[in-house]
């Protein structure tokens, strides 16, 4: 069940949604709405510097060879890691739910561990394992082979960004496969349909909704990732914005941008129409035998051995490479500082904490009020996080040299950055929490004189902290792992776990790689870890 299935679970067993009767208090409306403004403006200011460029030189610019090869890649590419991650996710999540595969909880665990692994680390890991005289060849060279398939490319993308995103189709299928009614598959099979009969005619429909929900994440991260294409040589929008961004140019980086946000504009688009489907119905879970898949069940297991060999086993056998390795190539000015470490955590504390008092009143507000604002200024936070990272960083910059210079390349902009982009993390857990305090509690205070500052203090305040808790968590922990904005904002010679990776692999100099690539695995582990205790642990493992 999604997140915003719980929600509406939560709202009508509570009887409704607490305060929605009661007008909004203006003070909270007008924090909410500061907030918001605060967040979407940046991205307003891109739209200002766009519109600010010649009309024919935009339209030379969108239409030109160049960007259309761009725009090809993107659409190649989100295609292909959508259908990819849907080939993965909707077998693992039917194997491991619905039959008696060997050693199920364990490949339950292991088929969403990938999420652990940010896609960068695994792209570099990918190309050093099979690219050019990668380590993949050198195995292979005393048997006679010189050469192997290029990496580089379309299909090198497609590959290694499905590895690290069918998880969300995996996880929204499971979830769907879990709550599914199971005697709707048994009254199939009493009529005489077979197994795979049963499955496409009964099962798949009503799983449907959630396979979508999850392929259109994986499309969305596609069309935003920014290190992976870098690392495997492919022109998409995010790669050459960057470039662009490199040159100093202003018209062709803002008219990339504003390609890109249309495209990122219709995903939103199809996952807002997709979305009534996944919650229109609710039904009530009941668990059959598994099917039982006789001799293959050891064959089966196979296929979640091969996708966690690749996705987890290859990097993890790169890097403890690396680590050993006694190579000769030197670069001394590429090596690990702890002061790289402590310059994450900083920023990120700092992003966690301002991000968790932004979200407590516009998550307050959303939570308690069904008002038009409300519903406003909660979606307004989520367009940082829906908009590529590379986006909202050429958003910032063109913030920071034009409006308020003196915070250009500085700290103060890139917590800022940080927190526009993973504010939403903080709002959802902090609204989500909030509605699940009992009304009544709140009432009762009331009716015993607190005014509603003083009850929330009392009664609301301390049923909330974990959900602040969480929120603060997830914003830590995904700021720590944020690439192209940090790339964009941060000042000079302010070094991090993520740009030091960057640096490493942009020189080719892997060895300087790994021990960022192991923090920042660890620190993606401790994420999920704070997602399922969030959570509260449900059945899905």
């Amino acid at each position: 069940m999604s997140v915003r299935e719980r929600l509406q679970v939560v709202r009508q067993r509570i009887g409704g949604s607490g305060d929605a009767g009661e007008r909004p208090p203006r003070s909270l409306l007008a924090i909410s709405g500061a907030i918001a403004l605060v967040v979407v403006f940046p991205l307003v200011w891109l739209l200002v510097t766009a519109a600010e460029i010649d009309p024919g030189e935009a339209w030379d610019l969108a239409t030109s060879e160049e960007t259309l090869t761009v725009l090809k890649n993107s659409l190649l590419l989100m295609g292909g890691v959508t259908a990819g991650s849907v080939l993965l996710g909707v077998p693992l999540a039917y194997l491991t739910v619905r039959t008696d595969l060997p050693f199920r909880r364990f490949w339950t665990i292991v088929s969403a561990l990938p999420l652990v692994i940010p896609s960068y680390v695994g792209a570099f890991t990918v190309v050093s394992a099979f690219g050019p005289r990668g380590r993949f060849q050198d195995m292979l060279e005393p048997l006679g082979v010189e050469q192997i398939p290029e990496i580089y490319g379309l299909p090198g993308a497609i590959v290694v960004i499905t590895l690290y995103t069918y998880p969300y189709v995996y996880l929204t299928t499971r979830a769907a496969l879990l709550s599914f009614d199971a005697r709707l598959v048994e009254a199939a099979r009493t009529l005489n349909h077979g197994k795979l009969a049963a499955f496409w005619r009964v099962t798949l429909p009503q799983i449907r909704p959630a396979i979508a929900a999850g392929a259109l994440l994986a499309a969305l991260y596609a069309i935003s990732d920014f290190g992976t294409p870098a690392i495997m040589r492919l022109p998409v929008f995010t790669r050459e914005i960057y470039v662009e961004f490199g040159q100093l140019g202003q018209a062709p980086e803002a008219v990339l941008s504003l390609q890109l946000l249309a495209i990122v504009a219709l995903v939103l688009v199809i996952e807002r129409w997709i979305v009534p489907d996944a919650s229109a119905s609710e039904s009530e879970a009941t668990r059959d035998r598994p099917v039982s898949l006789g001799r293959w069940r050891w064959v089966a297991m196979g296929f979640p051995a091969l996708v966690a060999g690749l996705a987890l086993l290859v990097p993890l056998w790169i890097l403890y490479l690396w680590l050993s390795s006694s190579a000769t190539a030197r670069r001394p000015s590429l090596a690990f500082e702890w002061s790289m470490a402590t310059n994450s955590v900083k920023v990120a504390a700092a992003a966690a904490l301002i991000a968790a008092i932004a979200a407590l009143p516009i998550g307050y507000l959303s939570a308690h009020h069904d008002s038009r604002l409300a519903a406003v200024f909660e979606r307004g936070t989520y367009l940082g996080f829906a908009v590529p990272g590379v986006v909202l960083g050429l958003s910032l910059v063109y913030l920071g040299t034009r409006l308020v210079p003196a915070l250009y390349f500085t700290l103060p902009l890139l917590i800022f950055g940080y927190v526009v982009r993973f504010l939403p993390q903080a709002v959802g857990s902090i609204r989500s929490t909030t509605l699940q305090v009992d009304p009544r509690l709140v009432e009762a205070a009331r009716t015993l004189g607190d005014s509603p500052f003083r009850a929330f203090r009392r009664v609301t305040l301390p049923q909330i902290v974990p959900g602040i808790v969480a929120g603060a968590a997830l914003v830590f922990l995904t700021t720590m792992k944020e690439l192209p904005v940090t790339l964009m904002l941060k000042p000079n010679e302010f070094e991090t776990i993520a740009t030091q990776i960057w640096r490493a692999q942009d020189s080719h100099f892997y060895q300087y790689a790994v021990v960022p690539a192991l923090l920042l695995m660890v620190i993606s582990g401790f994420s999920m870890i704070v997602l399922l205790a969030s959570e509260g642990g449900r059945e899905g493992l």
